[in-house]
């Protein structure tokens, strides 16, 4: 999908160098992959304290048992 955007040169260039990208293009598409990734990340926040666990699970003999 070709997009036309009026995206802030010194930033997009800035991306490119940081990234070590060869294009503008790719260093775009990292950016907004990026972006998509720590959005989707955040929304787990929202489970912390909701999750029932069991409180004698014991993952210190779990993982033990699983080196063997």
């Amino acid at each position: 999908m070709a997009t036309n955007l009026a995206i802030d040169d010194h930033l997009v260039n800035e991306a490119v160098r940081l990234g070590r990208h060869r294009t503008k293009k790719d260093a775009v598409n990292a950016a907004l992959d990026e972006y998509v990734r720590r959005r989707q990340q955040q929304r787990i926040t929202s489970l912390f304290g909701t999750i029932n666990y069991d409180e004698q699970y014991d993952y210190k003999r779990e993982r033990r048992s699983k080196q063997r």
